[in-house]
């Protein structure tokens, strides 16, 4: 509402003030509640422009000691810059007093211009120029200075051109001059606060990165791990929604929903901080054991040597005893780096553990111990039962330290999806057992995508890496059988292919 819907309503004095603090009231209300920092800017700009009438109106950002161009727009020429978040090729505004808009920030004050060619207080060398080359006619200025509560300068707002009933350039009403003030203190106050949070995630960003880092230093294995989940969410939830802008999908993630899954996706490994070494490097079934399988039938052998030299054996069973030992310990050597160990082979293995050697003096030393005999035994994979359930462990360590982060409310589901991204829709998952809709998008994407670099990831000791159709063909076995989410599956296939066809 500018200075002529004034004069045309013709009420009283009183009546003005209310209807104005309502409207300003109704503006502070909207600065209030908006998130994004360009639309914060664009509405203290169209704000000003609305409520004094004008014609034109430029917003500058201080920044590095200078005023930098953020938006510019003129009604009357159809000029709009600034406002797709293009930067404006303009050099930016020194701190000297004799602009206007430096004058306005340096002091904090108001500074309301007639006519800037009949005023001498300030150097207008450059409106008059821009005048010269486009044949606009600047007049009247009425620059106001965006300061928060802590007086800090966020930035200037410049309006040119108060128009009256009659669409005739005329002075800014000094009436104004306080409601424009007061626009921009609401809005420096907002945008202030916005930089508080957008510090606040940079300083959980910095945390999450410093945690990532320090997991990808401890172990060769797995090093890219977290990246690659966070680059596969990201990928997968930018493809939900261009389905969603297609009328495929009824889900979407909107800035801040994509924001936050991916900090989950950053920080879905951090209880790995706590997984023994031994078992996050563990190779093969035996890992560095297999050296002391080595020495040991080393020192078998030797041991029945010496049974030859001292007639308890003949140098025959000697002989055969040698290409026993040679042939067991190939067979060790096989298992220990096979994919899948079948069941003739843990029975070779437990025939194995029974053997040993007995010397004169009643000392037994067994071909096999106990552990060595339980790793080889390991069906698939190289982790035993126990040690499984300690790297499972991660998952709940996770939570507990993520339970004593004090995440800001726009973080506050990632504790949840990160704790829950090893679970299954069937609810054969752990640690909690939790299935179908205790289980949030989120969660079912972070496990789907955790799955599929563990099955395409290049650094893994204990299997080869897979091709991308062989695991997404396994992915969806899982979704067969009622484990993960089919829909994100399919959506993860398409968008990984498209992706390799725009190279």
């Amino acid at each position: 509402m500018g200075y002529t819907q004034w004069k045309k309503r013709g009420k009283s004095r009183m009546h003005l003030q209310h209807e104005d603090f309502e409207k300003i009231m109704d503006i502070g209300i909207r600065l209030s509640t908006e998130r994004d920092r360009n639309r914060l800017l664009m509405t203290i700009l169209d704000k000003g422009m609305e409520i004094t009438n004008c014609d034109a109106s430029t917003l500058y950002l201080y920044e590095n000691d200078e005023l930098r161009f953020k938006f510019m727009k003129t009604l009357s020429k159809g000029i709009s810059r600034g406002m797709d978040g293009e930067p404006i090729d303009l050099p930016p505004v020194p701190m000297k007093e004799e602009n206007v808009c430096s004058y306005a920030a340096i002091h904090q004050e108001v500074v309301n211009i007639p006519d800037v060619y009949a005023s001498s207080r300030f150097d207008f060398s450059g409106p008059r120029q821009y005048d010269n080359l486009t044949g606009y006619r600047t007049q009247s200025q009425l620059v106001v200075p965006l300061a928060n509560n802590e007086n800090e300068l966020i930035g200037v707002l410049q309006l040119i051109n108060a128009m009256d009933e009659e669409g005739k350039v005329t002075a800014f009403n000094e009436e104004y001059e306080i409601i424009i003030r007061a626009l921009g203190s609401i809005a420096a106050i907002e945008l202030t606060n916005l930089s508080y949070v957008e510090a606040l995630k940079t300083q959980i960003y910095s945390f999450v990165e410093a945690l990532t880092t320090a997991l990808e230093e401890r172990t060769p294995y797995n090093a890219l791990h977290t990246r690659n989940v966070e680059k596969y969410a990201s990928l997968l939830a930018d493809y939900i929604v261009e389905l969603h802008k297609e009328g495929k999908c009824k889900e979407t993630f909107d800035p801040a929903r994509k924001e936050q899954l991916m900090l989950a996706a950053l920080i879905h490994d951090i209880g790995k901080m706590v997984v023994p070494l031994s078992i996050m490097n563990k190779a093969t079934r035996l890992d560095k054991e297999i050296e002391k399988v080595d020495n040991r039938f080393k020192l078998l052998k030797a041991l029945y040597e010496i049974d030859m030299l001292r007639g308890r054996i003949t140098r025959e069973e000697f002989e055969a005893v040698n290409r026993d030992l040679e042939s067991e310990l190939a067979f060790i050597h096989e298992i220990n780096v096979i994919d899948h160990v079948s069941d003739e082979a843990c029975e070779h293995i437990a025939r194995l553990s029974k053997k040993r050697h007995v010397s004169e003096d009643g000392t037994v030393l067994s071909y096999l111990t106990q552990r060595e005999t339980e790793c080889l035994s390991i069906r698939s994979g190289t982790l035993t039962v126990q040690e499984r359930k300690e790297m499972e462990n991660h998952v709940v360590m996770t939570a507990r330290i993520l339970e004593k982060v004090q995440f800001y409310k726009g973080f506050s589901m990632v504790p949840k999806w990160v704790g829950a991204h090893h679970e299954y829709l069937d609810g054969s998952g752990y640690p909690n057992s939790l299935k179908g809709d205790e289980l949030d998008l989120e969660t079912r994407l972070l496990t789907v995508v955790d799955i599929y670099d563990a099955l395409v990831a290049t650094d893994r000791p204990y299997k080869e890496p897979i091709s991308r159709p062989k695991a997404i063909e396994i992915l969806k076995d899982m979704a067969q059988r009622g484990k993960v989410d089919l829909r994100l599956v399919e959506w993860l296939d398409e968008a990984l292919k498209r992706e390799e066809v725009s190279g």
